[in-house]
Order: C-alpha cells, then structure tokens, then sequence
C-alpha cells in the first residue's frame, strides 16, 4: 500500500468517525475507501479492518454521550445485547442469502424513513412519554436482534435505522437515540471483530491507524451533536440517509 492510499485511509477514518457519531452511516466512508485502497484483500479482510477502526471511534463517542447525558440504558443495553448474537447469524447468512435480493428491499427502507422524517419537522426534535420498563426490554432485545442481524448480513445504514426506530418506537429525541445507537453499534463491531479476527481477516496495523483518526472525529461528532442537539442530529441523519439512498441506488440500478 502506498503513502498516498495509506493518507486516504486516515482522512477516511476522520471523516466516518464524525459523521458515525452524529448520525450513523460511517461506513458509507470506510469501506469504499478501504476498497480502493486495498483492491488485492478479501472483502472479509475489508470488512474486519473497518471494524476494527469502526469500534474505537463508535466507543469513545458512545463515552462521550455517557458522560453529558443520561443514556437511555434500558433500551439501549438489551438492544446491544440481542445485537452482539443476532449479528453472528447475519455474518453467516451471507454466504447462502444472495445480497441482490436484499438491497432493493433496503433502498425502499431507506426512501420510505427519510420520506417519514423529513414530513415530520417535529419528528424526534422533543422526546415522547417512555414506555413502560418490561415493555422496553422486550422492544429493545426484538429491534437489537434485527438491526444486529441486519448490520452482520448487509450493513450499510444500520446505524441510521438504529437512530430511527429509537425515536420511531421508542420516543426519544434524536440527540438521545444517536447516543443509544452507539452502544449497539459497539456491540455489533464487537461482535463482527469476534467473527474475522480469529481467521485473520484484520489488517491490524491499518485498522489501529485508522481508528485513531476514526477517534479524532468521533469527538468533533459528538461534541457539535451535544452542542447543537437533537435538530443538528436530525439534519445530519437527514443528509447522510440521502447520501445512503443515492449510493444503494447506484448500485443497484447501474
């Protein structure tokens, strides 16, 4: 790998790091670039690095929020926790479920939130009344179990659905939901780097580069989120679901 690839990587990182603790979709960054920039690994490999670049910068970010707000831990925790498992069968079922087949059905997903939200100006700006406890355990394991499936299987947007069925079925505003979606998508990264480390599909010494930057603009993220609050992380979701509706469309269409 060259200077030039190994410089492109690193600005990668910066940028899905800030825009992954703001709104999700990091990823859209990350592993095109990684796939310019490594054309000769595995699309394992590609994936497993990202990962592992991915978990610090969705950590320190999901520390961040820990420490200004009052994360919603009874959703957040059980959703994590059915994520971590459910995303171990997603990674499976990628080599028997044609992945064809589901970005159509994704791209609709993604037109039809983006569609919802924008209509809504008051959609997640103030949080709603909270579900009863029992209720949100049992709500946040069946969404972790799905989203965490989803982002083991396809992955792209995962962390922006995550944001909008927090403030869909949960109520929260966006800035609260941003912050849960970081705990599941640690457990998710964990759970992925659990799946492609033990079969060697980490390039640590990129990974561990990228994810210092990744960190880097993790922090600019959460900070202007935290600043800004729900209607900042509302616009960024907006944007980056666009983003996310273009690059699937391209990509199925073309």
């Amino acid at each position: 790998m060259s200077e030039i690839d190994l410089i492109l990587l690193l600005v990668a990182a910066l940028f899905a790091g800030f825009v992954d603790a703001v709104a999700g979709g990091g990823g859209l960054i990350q592993v095109p670039t990684l796939l310019v920039a490594l054309p000769a690994e595995a699309p394992a490999t590609v994936f497993g690095t990202n990962k592992l670049s991915s978990i610090f910068g969705t950590a320190n970010a999901a520390l961040r929020y820990a420490r200004r707000i009052a994360l919603p831990w009874g959703i957040a925790l059980p959703a994590a926790g059915a994520a971590f498992v459910f995303s171990f069968g997603g990674a499976a079922a990628v080599a028997w479920m044609p992945k064809d087949i589901v970005r159509p059905l994704v791209l609709a997903m993604l037109v039809l939130v983006l569609i919802y939200t924008v209509a809504r100006p008051d959609f997640g700006h103030v949080a709603g009344a909270r579900l009863s406890a029992a209720l949100e355990l049992k709500c946040g394991m069946i969404a972790g179990a799905m989203l965490g499936f989803y982002d083991g299987f396809f992955g792209p947007g995962a962390g922006s659905f995550m944001i909008f069925a927090f403030v869909h079925f949960f109520r929260l505003d966006f800035l609260h939901a941003s912050s849960a979606a970081k705990v599941v998508n640690f457990a998710t990264n964990a759970a992925a780097l659990a799946y492609f480390a033990p079969t060697g599909h980490v390039l640590w010494m990129v990974g561990l580069a990228m994810a210092v930057f990744n960190i880097v603009g993790a922090v600019m993220g959460s900070r202007l989120a935290l600043h800004h609050g729900s209607g900042f992380v509302r616009g960024v979701f907006i944007v980056v679901a666009g983003v996310l509706i273009a690059r699937l469309g391209y990509d199925t269409f073309s």
